[in-house]
């Protein structure tokens, strides 16, 4: 039997009467939650793949370890997903809170799944699908087995009872259904957000007394320019992790002057969600690893080609659906980096967003140009991108200003950072706030389409 599944179940037998879920004002104890799961197993019937398109809220994981326990293979569908995207990869049945969306067949709500309990029987192994983005085309499905069992030996209760875990990102991408699952395990209390809104997250920390949260950059950024923050409670929180692209060194420095030395980061992608990770206690002291993402974690290993970052080991994905195992072979991630003396990544940018400028072909990883430009005193935030001119390949920079700056003051500030003409950004313009997508990344594909609209 599947020790993850086993491990659930238990977690949810244990629970009796504790919360399990805070949602849209209401509760779910751990014995609803596992009562609910018996219907939805009931109602489901045999499937053998299941496509989760549902927003955030108890049932979302519920139906996934439902269909788990059905012995179903899981196709998580990200939130943000288009609706071409979403039918280029589900197969077989789909679970949905937007049924419009889909084609005639085999497509159900959660009325649809209120059937008798049955005896819920782990099977062997657990089967998900995870989307990648998409973004140079349909989106390939990536396989994942092994993780889960991994995250029933290290996720456990805390010898100090309960924790209390906000979970801002979307149940149907790694991070947030890996958050949830894991505070299932550890018998955690989860307080559900669908969506993410930097007021509503500091009065869930103050009025919960949260201790766990996860934030991308963009989301730690709007939490520390939140004129709630300083009359907020944040003395309950334990542990702040940060991920999904490269953090400013500057903002890391501010929360951990805002939150303590509770500060961490950690680097992973969809098809290897463990690959490196620092610690607040890492940075005591220790400016310049403020732009790092850490040291590569045990059972993984690291390596740099051409400037970009390889990795394998135990936290990797089975492989794309319709390719082969990945077995022991080096993954490309896609990221460009470089290690220092003491074995500690620095990310310098996706490959595929580096801007080849100037005559003689200079390589501007635009994450670097966007640090530099978030250093000025009056910007928020800025992203970097390059667009094509007729005089070539130029940045172009969109910046999201406190107070009162120029287009030539920033492109001062940059030269004086770099000393080279090729980072300094051809264009810039100011915007209110950048776009995001539903995982809380700056969404460069929308942004180019923003500034480039007539």
């Amino acid at each position: 039997m599947s020790f993850f599944l086993t491990k659930v179940l238990a977690a949810l037998d244990d629970g009796g009467d504790r919360v399990l879920f805070h949602h849209h004002g209401g509760v779910t104890t751990y014995h609803q939650a596992r009562d609910r799961l018996r219907r939805l197993h009931g109602g489901l019937g045999d499937v053998a793949t299941l496509a989760v398109d549902l927003r955030n809220r108890p049932e979302t994981i519920l139906v996934q370890l439902a269909a788990l326990l059905r012995g179903a293979t899981v196709l998580l569908v990200p939130a943000s997903a288009p609706r071409q995207d979403r039918l280029a990869v589900a197969e077989g049945a789909v679970v949905t809170d937007r049924p419009h969306d889909w084609p005639a067949g085999d497509v159900r709500t959660l009325d649809d799944l209120d059937g008798e309990p049955q005896p819920l029987d782990p099977p062997d192994t657990v089967r998900l699908l995870f989307p990648t983005g998409g973004t140079t085309g349909t989106p390939k499905l990536i396989r994942h087995s092994g993780i889960y069992d991994g995250m029933a030996y290290l996720f456990t209760p805390s010898p100090d009872g309960p924790g209390r875990t906000l979970l801002v990102a979307p149940m149907t991408h790694m991070t947030g259904n890996a958050t949830v699952l894991g505070a299932l395990l550890r018998h955690d209390t989860v307080v559900l957000h669908d969506g993410f809104d930097a007021g509503a997250v500091l009065e869930a920390i103050q009025e919960h007394r949260i201790d766990t949260l996860s934030l991308t950059p963009p989301r730690l950024a709007a939490l520390l320019d939140h004129p709630a923050l300083k009359k907020t409670d944040l003395s309950s929180v334990r542990s702040l992790s940060l991920g999904a692209a490269p953090l400013p060194p500057h903002r890391l420095a501010q929360a951990l002057d805002v939150f303590g030395p509770v500060v961490g980061q950690g680097y992973g992608l969809t098809e290897a969600p463990m690959i490196a990770s620092i610690s607040a206690a890492e940075l005591i002291d220790r400016p310049e690893r403020l732009g790092s993402v850490g040291r590569i974690v045990p059972g993984m290993e690291a390596r740099i080609t051409d400037g970009e970052v390889e990795v394998r080991g135990l936290s990797m994905m089975d492989g794309y659906l319709g390719g082969p195992e990945i077995g022991a072979g080096w993954l490309r991630t896609g990221d460009l980096g470089r290690f220092d003396d003491e074995g500690y990544l620095y990310l310098l940018d996706r490959a595929d967003d580096v801007v080849v400028v100037g005559e003689h072909g200079t390589k501007v990883p635009t994450t670097v140009v966007e640090h530099a430009l978030a250093t000025h005193p009056a910007v928020r935030s800025a992203a970097v991108f390059g667009r094509d001119t007729g005089d070539g390949r130029l940045l172009h920079a969109v910046v999201v200003a406190t107070s009162e700056v120029t287009a030539d003051d920033l492109k001062a500030h940059a030269r004086e950072a770099f000393g080279q003409e090729h980072y300094v950004p051809a264009a810039v313009d100011f915007v209110d706030a950048l776009p995001l997508t539903e995982v809380g990344k700056v969404d460069k594909r929308a942004l180019a389409q923003l500034v480039t609209a007539p």
